[in-house]
């Protein structure tokens, strides 16, 4: 886990050395202020030598500015490297999530994904930069420290000694009672996320509802949940700090205590005493400075575990060694398939598919809830792959293209598609960033778009909020119809993405379709009757199986589910979607 995450210093390994360096240093100097201030005393104050207290005293001045410059640097260098690690962190696992297949996605919710993204990446990045910092600067300090007080006086020294057994059964006490709580709060983090995500995405839905108050307590649940398991890791944590003022109190008492009768004895001198009181500091500081650092480790060691667990995974779906770069038409054929998303064979979506389209012909799926229907049409640009069987496109497998040639041939249109933050010309040349604002205009034509467009004050410069709020919900299907003609693709895949305008305009835009991109295959899947009756074949799918394959009139005639279909439509019933 250590050494997934290390790869991820790059550019910023001069930094992570750099500050080491000069934490020594600085330590160094650390050390020898307390020898200094022992010499000005006893051979310049006591001895009344007034050339020893200015040269003394010159180099303390020295060494204590040195020491500031030395602090600086390192805690300069340390924010450097540590920030620079955290964003290249950030960046790898956007990078993989960018990777990841539906199926991956499947395995991680979006509100923990944020998490890691955010809270566990800043959780590692604080613990980065007390490891290359601190947790170097205050073993140095200890050992330098305990050397030169056992140089100083050996008796009292061995009184350091004696404590650190108590300090480290004591952090080890803390450590196996608060990693488990720290392990559980972040998964109650990645709820709390959830919880914020889905209220926001639906908030026009919660005040449609009065369901504020009902919001607020889920809220405060989870948050209640959180307080409480930090609270009970905090507390365990909080034994801490008493145990190191236990340790330091006691060991002032018996320096205290013994130093003055060696004093009075004679075997020890008064700038020897003081120095031994500030090797006493700087050794109990560095225990404590080592236990908060372990402290900060039992944070984030959970943190560290989830975001290797991102990094390491790997995508379901690989490009094969020798990919094709050139799909050269939109023919597609399913050969026998069979898919499940847990790939349990015995749980199937999708079962025993098998059909042959030709490139340019119009397809229509239908089907009742829960058939069947988009989970066919994700194989063919492989947002996931078939269970088994063969899925073909330009007859060749799916699997022998890359990726990006494939899902670059064919553009996925869905119900509930998504519109960016930003100007309309900056969501449709999602489709073709090199599109002039002719080919704009002309695919916003074809997708019975422009007119709506043209009525807004900025035109296609119009600002579309996050997630399209800001536009109706046929305004956002039709927008998105046009941002996939300008692809060009050989392949589109409608999903019930004209379910939210009416029936005029749905029919406008399929008469669109047939004159402007005749070579293009198109896969419509829709719940009305009038969205298909002119396509080439219809696939009526059932319960994950193909219970129809032929022209609308062939299954008007011969199909129980497509005239069923057809009659209630034909009736008043299913035939009402309007623009809202």
């Amino acid at each position: 886990m250590i050494k997934d995450l290390l790869k991820h210093v790059g550019q910023y390994k001069k930094e992570s050395l750099l500050t080491p360096f000069f934490v020594t240093l600085e330590v160094v100097l650390d050390v020898l202020i307390p020898l200094l201030m022992a010499l000005i005393v006893d051979r310049g104050i006591s001895a009344k030598n007034q050339d020893n207290i200015i040269w003394i005293g010159l180099a303390l001045l020295i060494s204590a500015i040195l020491a500031l410059l030395f602090g600086m640097f390192s805690a300069r260098y340390a924010a450097t490297a540590s920030a620079g690690f955290a964003k290249n962190l950030r960046q790898s696992i956007f990078e993989n999530i960018q990777r990841f297949s539906f199926a991956n996605m499947d395995r991680f919710s979006t509100p923990s994904l944020v998490t890691r993204l955010t809270t566990d990446v800043t959780n590692v990045q604080n613990a980065f930069q007390m490891t290359i910092r601190i947790l170097v600067r205050s073993p140095l300090l200890f050992t330098f420290s305990l050397i030169m007080a056992f140089r100083v006086n050996r008796d009292l020294a061995l009184i350091f000694l004696y404590v650190v057994p108590f300090l480290a059964i004591s952090l080890g006490l803390i450590i196996r009672f608060a990693l488990p709580a720290f392990q559980s709060v972040f998964k109650i983090y990645d709820r709390l996320n959830q919880v914020v995500q889905e209220n926001l995405q639906g908030i026009r839905v919660v005040k449609s509802y009065v369901k504020e108050n009902h919001e607020v307590e889920k809220f405060t649940t989870v948050s209640q949940k959180i307080y409480r398991s930090f609270s009970k890791a905090e507390r365990i944590v909080a034994f801490n700090q008493p145990a190191m003022q236990f340790a330091i109190y006691s060991c002032l008492l018996l320096i205290s205590w013994m130093g003055a009768h060696l004093i009075v004895v004679g075997s020890m001198t008064t700038g020897e005493l003081m120095s031994m009181f500030m090797y006493l500091m700087q050794i109990l500081v560095s225990l404590n400075m080592m236990s908060m650092v372990f402290v900060m480790l039992i944070i984030s060691r959970p943190s560290a575990e989830r975001i290797t667990e991102v990094l390491n995974e790997k995508s379901d779906l690989t490009d094969p060694q020798k990919p094709i770069e050139t799909i050269e038409n939109g023919a597609v054929c399913f050969e026998n398939v069979h898919f499940s998303y847990s790939n349990d064979a015995e749980n199937l979506v999708l079962k025993n598919c098998h059909f042959s389209i030709q490139s340019g012909q119009t397809v229509g799926i239908i089907g009742g809830t829960g058939s069947g229907k988009t989970s066919l049409v994700q194989l063919i640009p492989r947002l996931y792959d078939a269970t088994s069987g063969v899925v073909k496109v330009a007859n060749r497998n799916v699997k022998d293209y890359s990726l990006e040639a494939l899902r670059d041939s064919v553009a996925v249109v869905l119900q509930n598609n998504v519109l960016f933050s930003g100007t309309i010309k900056e969501n449709l040349r999602w489709g073709n960033p090199n599109a002039t604002d002719e080919e704009l205009v002309h695919a916003c034509q074809l997708a019975q778009a422009d007119e709506f467009i043209q009525r807004f004050d900025k035109g296609y410069d119009t600002y579309i909020e996050q997630g399209g709020t800001n536009v109706s919900g046929g305004q956002k299907q039709r927008l998105t119809i046009a941002r996939a003609l300008l692809k060009q693709p050989k392949i589109l895949i409608l999903d019930d993405s004209t379910s939210a305008v009416d029936t005029k305009t749905d029919t406008l835009i399929q008469q669109a379709f047939y004159a402007a991109i005749p070579e293009t295959t198109k896969f419509i899947i829709a719940q009305r009757i009038s969205s298909i009756e002119n396509a080439d074949v219809v696939i009526v799918m059932d319960e994950g199986k193909i219970n129809g394959f032929g022209t609308p009139a062939e299954l008007l005639a011969t199909n129980k589910i497509y005239q069923e279909v057809y009659e209630s439509q034909q009736k008043g019933f299913g035939d009402v979607h309007e623009e809202s």
